[in-house]
C-alpha cells in the first residue's frame, strides 16, 4: 500500500511537471533589432541628422543669437520690442524671409561634422566606460555623452564661431561668407581670434550632451517598455525633445556668455570686455541681473525642441536604414 502510493504519487508528479513544462508560455512583444553598423554609416547617419535638424530651426536659431547678443553694442540687434514676433517681423521687413537662413551654410557646414563625431565619439567613449565600475550604465551615458561634446566642439569650433557673426550680422554686412570670414578673422584678430570663447563652448557643450544623451537613453528604453507598440519614430522624436529642454535649461547661461565673448571684437569694433569668461559673466550679471543670463531662452526653447527630437528621429531612422543596406 505504501509503495502503490509512492508510486502513484511519482506518477502524479510527472504529469504535472510535464503538463508544465509542455504549457504554451505567453508571446512576448519584442522590439525589433537593429544589427550594429560601421563607422562610416555612423558618421553618415549623425552628420545627415544634425545638419537636417538644424536647417528645419534655423530662423529660430537666428532668433536666439539675436536675442543672446542684444544690448552688446548700440547697433547690434537692440530691439525696441524684445518678444520673438516682433523681432521676426523685424527680420522680414528689413532683411527679407530668407535672412531667417543667414549663416545656414555655415551651420550646415559646422554641424555634418559636428554631429558626425558626436554621435560616433558617444558610441565610442561608452563603450570604453562599461568596463569602468560604476559607469556601466546611465553614468556612463552621462560621462559619454559630455566627454563626446567636448571632442566634437574642439574639432569644428572655428565653424561655430563664423556661423555666430554671420547670423548676428543685420543689415551692415562685414563677414561676406565663410572665406571672407575667415581671413577677415585672421587679419583683425589674429589666428587665435577664430577660437574666441572655446573655454566657455566646452564649459557648456560638455553638461549639454551629457544631460542630452543621459535623459534620452533614460526615455526612450522606458516609453518602449511600457509601450512597446509606439512608433520608433515617434518615441525617438518625443524623448529627443525633452531631453534637449532638460539639457538647454540646465547651460542656457553658459551658451549666452559663450555667444557674447565669440562676438567680442566683430566687424572691427573695439573689445567691450578683456576679462574672460567669468568678467563677461559678471558683467551679465550686474548691468541685466540675473535674468538676463537667460535671455533668448522662449526662442531656444522653440528651437530645441524640434531641433534635437528631429535630430535623434532622424538618426535612429537613418541607423535602422543602413543596417538593411550595402553598409550592414
Amino acid at each position: 500500500m505504501e509503495a502503490r502510493v509512492q508510486v502513484d504519487g511519482g506518477s502524479a508528479t510527472r504529469k504535472f511537471l510535464h503538463h508544465h513544462h509542455s504549457r504554451p508560455s505567453t508571446p512576448q512583444p519584442q522590439q525589433p533589432q537593429i544589427s550594429e553598423i560601421g563607422t562610416v554609416p555612423k558618421l553618415l547617419a549623425g552628420g545627415i541628422a544634425g545638419a537636417f535638424g538644424k536647417t528645419c530651426t534655423a530662423p529660430l536659431a537666428r532668433l536666439t543669437i539675436l536675442f543672446q547678443v542684444q544690448g552688446m553694442h548700440s547697433d547690434v540687434a537692440v530691439m525696441s520690442k524684445p518678444s520673438i514676433w516682433h523681432e521676426a517681423l523685424r527680420i522680414v521687413n528689413e532683411e527679407g524671409f530668407r535672412a531667417f537662413w543667414k549663416g545656414n551654410l555655415v551651420t550646415i557646414a559646422h554641424r555634418i561634422p559636428y554631429s558626425a563625431v558626436s554621435f560616433y565619439a558617444y558610441g565610442q567613449y561608452k563603450s570604453m566606460l562599461k568596463s569602468i565600475p560604476g559607469l556601466d550604465g546611465h553614468g556612463g551615458n552621462f560621462v559619454g555623452g559630455g566627454l563626446a561634446g567636448i571632442t566634437a566642439a574642439s574639432a569644428t569650433y572655428p565653424l561655430d564661431l563664423i556661423r555666430t557673426r554671420l547670423a548676428a550680422q543685420r543689415s551692415a554686412i562685414y563677414y561676406k561668407g565663410i572665406g571672407h570670414a575667415v581671413n577677415t578673422i585672421c587679419r583683425d584678430e589674429g589666428c587665435l581670434g577664430l577660437y574666441k570663447g572655446l573655454g566657455a563652448t566646452l564649459l557648456g557643450v560638455g553638461p549639454s550632451l551629457a544631460i542630452r544623451f543621459a535623459v534620452y537613453e533614460i526615455l526612450m528604453p522606458y516609453w518602449q517598455s511600457q509601450r512597446p507598440n509606439d512608433s520608433t519614430v515617434l518615441v525617438s522624436l518625443a524623448s529627443g525633445s525633452l531631453s534637449g529642454i532638460a539639457s538647454s535649461t540646465a547651460i542656457f547661461p553658459l551658451d549666452l556668455v559663450r555667444r557674447r565673448m565669440q562676438l567680442e571684437g566683430a566687424a572691427g569694433r573695439a573689445r567691450v570686455h578683456n576679462t574672460g569668461f567669468l568678467g563677461m559673466f559678471g558683467n551679465i550679471v550686474r548691468t541685466e541681473g540675473f535674468r538676463g543670463l537667460y535671455r533668448g531662452i522662449v526662442p531656444e526653447y522653440c528651437k530645441v525642441v524640434p531641433t534635437v527630437g528631429i535630430m535623434f528621429m532622424t538618426y535612429e531612422t537613418l541607423k535602422k536604414l543602413l543596417s538593411q543596406g550595402p553598409f550592414s
